[in-house]
């Protein structure tokens, strides 16, 4: 085992701790403190909207990290100057407690600093194997996947607890601290680590690549891929125009939807007229990132639904009774927030479970779970785990008082499609991408989370709808169960496809030698 592999766990632990120590306080801090200028009944609906605003900062400023890191400033020192700003952004968070504007600037350099670093860490860790020991490399995603999860369960447990007791500026401050402290052991390692220098410009980039194959005339045919790549683009102008209507937000994030899809379809199909003035490698890799992208695309439908943990369901709990745990002769009363520890309790447990039970008992079946197999049961899973909490929410549209410890049920069927979604999609994503664009390949993983909660945006502002909610209405269903049942469909779509794609996908085995 490489043996600089310990410094980027302990960095990802303390660093997971900061970040969802801040996240998982978020929206009851928003509800409870920030927002109280705002009509009680519409800060439930605010503080989810500024929750997945910021989720999508959170997962789009990957692609700015990615690009310097891999164009640049190479993927250790892009990594520790955006740690500075993500530590800076935990202290405005701190001191900005009751400042709107002083608060949302900590959230903004909060989603620049841990976008910016999220594919690069985990890329990070990819670059330290080799193929004498890429065997090795499942052992150690687990294992950072696991320790984010050891950092987030802390995290969830406490946070509630300290917010509650001593107020958000200590709250907001000791993910500060973690933050800091994870800089510092990730800095200290600097001289044990396999550095990958910064790909110089290179003419058959992958962009490159793209703008030939889209331009390239053939004799006697016609320029389709380019007709289908202006019709994304002119979709995102129209987007970026109904911004006034839609909020900037969720106009932005379709349109970069739109010039990804259109612009990614349009390539595809004149991508071998490219070959008349690139080399076949270069081409066919940039086929291979198409395909890659086709599995990220339909990942996202999971993502819509895993992050709403953080916001629909606390707003569920906050309506349902507290369970109180006798402990010695003391009480302990679990708060909505505290409900999200399980979630990292449960992956600590089911990831060596999988590995160790699951996946062997699987394959003593001749069943080989591979990479995309266990993708397609983790949707499958998670579209369940919304079956059960619609059914929950129906349960309490009905008037019946319901303990927060029914949420226990869809939280492990969530984590378990958790495990086999994300902590798979790390080691796949790495694997199948190029060399020189694993940074934005990663990048583009973290972009589906973006897109996840870009539909949450679009499905909550079509709540607000007058007549969609007397649809709603006239179906028997609240508009909350409405919306839980429309995501586990969603995911069970999703999964269908997925399933269908993934049987047609060819792997590739791209680590360096």
């Amino acid at each position: 085992m490489p043996r600089q592999i310990p410094y980027i766990i302990a960095n990802e632990g303390c660093e997971r701790f900061s970040f969802y120590g801040m996240r998982n306080i978020l929206t009851p801090f928003l509800i409870s403190t920030l927002l109280l200028f705002l009509p009680e009944a519409e800060r439930a609906g605010e503080a989810k909207h500024v929750f997945h605003t910021f989720v999508i900062g959170v997962y789009f400023f990957p692609l700015l990290g990615g690009w310097l890191a891999d164009r640049f400033f190479g993927k250790y020192n892009t990594v520790l100057w955006l740690s500075l700003v993500y530590c800076a952004g935990h202290a405005c968070l701190a001191i900005f407690e009751n400042s709107l504007n002083g608060f949302y600037f900590g959230l903004f350099l909060i989603a620049l600093g841990s976008g910016g670093i999220k594919p690069l860490v985990s890329t990070f860790v990819g670059d330290q194997f080799d193929q004498t020991n890429k065997h090795k490399a499942k052992l150690v995603y687990d294992a950072f996947y696991w320790i984010i999860n050891f950092g987030s369960f802390f995290a969830s447990l406490l946070m509630p607890i300290f917010l509650r007791q001593y107020g958000p500026a200590v709250a907001f401050g000791i993910p500060g601290i973690l933050m800091f402290i994870a800089t510092v052991v990730f800095w200290s390692g600097r001289k044990k680590y396999v550095h990958i220098a910064p790909a110089p410009a290179d003419p058959d980039s992958f962009m490159r690549v793209a703008r030939t194959a889209l331009l390239a005339q053939a004799p006697g045919q016609g320029r389709p891929g380019l007709i289908v790549a202006a019709i994304g683009a002119a979709g995102a102008l129209a987007s970026l125009a109904m911004s006034l209507q839609w909020g900037f937000v969720i106009a932005a994030c379709l349109a970069l939807v739109l010039v990804l899809a259109f612009g990614g379809v349009g390539v595809s199909l004149q991508l071998e007229r490219a070959r008349a003035s690139h080399p076949a490698a270069a081409v066919d890799g940039v086929r291979a990132v198409l395909r890659i992208l086709i599995v990220f695309a339909l990942v996202t439908p999971f993502w819509s639904l895993f992050d709403q943990k953080a916001s629909t369901w606390i707003v569920q709990a906050n309506a349902m009774t507290q369970p109180t745990l006798h402990w010695f002769g003391s009480e302990f009363t679990f708060q909505p927030a505290q409900m999200q520890a399980l979630n990292p309790l449960l992956v600590m447990i089911l990831i060596p479970f999988n590995n160790l039970a699951l996946f062997p008992l699987i394959r003593a079946l001749g069943i080989e779970p591979t990479a995309l197999r266990r993708m397609t049961a983790g949707i499958v899973f998670t579209a369940l785990a919304w079956v059960v909490i619609g059914a929950i929410q129906v349960h309490m549209d009905s008037g019946s008082p319901t303990s927060m410890a029914w949420q226990i049920l869809p939280y492990a069927i969530l984590t378990l499609g958790e495990v086999l979604v994300s902590a798979t999609g790390l080691e796949f994503a790495y694997s199948q991408a190029p060399k020189a664009m694993k940074g934005i390949i990663m990048a583009f993983w973290s972009l589906a989370v973006t897109v996840g909660s870009l539909w949450v945006l679009i499905v909550n502002a079509s709540v607000k709808n007058d007549t969609v909610v007397a649809w709603i209405k006239s179906t028997g269903f609240g508009v909350i169960a409405a919306q839980m049942i429309f995501f586990a469909a969603f995911a069970f779509v999703a999964a269908l496809i997925f399933g269908w794609y993934a049987t047609r996908y060819r792997l590739t085995d791209n680590y360096r030698d």
